[in-house]
């Protein structure tokens, strides 16, 4: 099992609606059946049942990212705490012979959206009790509002993906020009 895996699949659902457009990528069944992992097989119906947990859980989960990129370190974990409680995490040992156990989140009856929901708050719950809560961001690229998880060494990044880096950067570097250009007018 690798809990970075489940955490990735909190910023994949936080990240399907765009906060600075107002863009949502999670409205219908189609949605949610693209939002699951590939190797998911997942019905129409219960997709369509789904949606309004995952909708519902969407908020909660970007609030804890939230709380954490702000400075707001036990807000976060609070929160976090009580997505752990609405969506109890049940382990099981599985293994295709005798020598290769390892552990599982267990499928229950409740549907693929809750487990989804309950590997999402899992995976960030272990991300932070492993690595720290300063782990979890929102992009620092203005207008971009999307969440992410840093995986790098030294817990120093600022941006949810190679292009806001990019973008703020540029916008960075144009405004030392600006300023340098209007300061050599003077």
């Amino acid at each position: 099992m690798e809990p970075m895996a489940y955490a990735e699949r909190a910023v994949t659902l936080v990240n399907t609606y765009d906060p600075s457009t107002g863009t949502d990528r999670l409205e219908s069944e189609d949605d949610v059946q693209r939002l699951f992992p590939a190797t998911w097989t997942v019905s129409r119906t219960a997709a369509r049942d789904g949606l309004q947990e995952l909708l519902e859980a969407r908020p909660r989960l970007r609030h804890v990212f939230e709380q954490a990129a702000t400075g707001h370190p036990r807000r976060a974990v609070q929160a976090l705490n009580r997505l752990l409680s609405d969506f109890p995490v049940s382990m099981s040992i599985s293994g295709h012979d005798t020598e290769d156990w390892h552990m599982h989140l267990a499928d229950d009856d409740a549907g693929p959206a809750r487990a989804y929901v309950t590997g999402a708050a899992f995976g960030l719950a272990s991300t932070v009790a492993e690595r720290g809560i300063e782990r979890l961001g929102v992009c620092c690229a203005a207008p971009c509002r999307f969440v992410f998880v840093d995986t790098s060494t030294n817990a120093s990044r600022r941006y949810c993906s190679d292009r806001c880096a990019t973008r703020a950067n540029v916008a960075a570097y144009r405004a030392r020009v600006r300023a340098s250009v209007a300061n050599d007018d003077l």
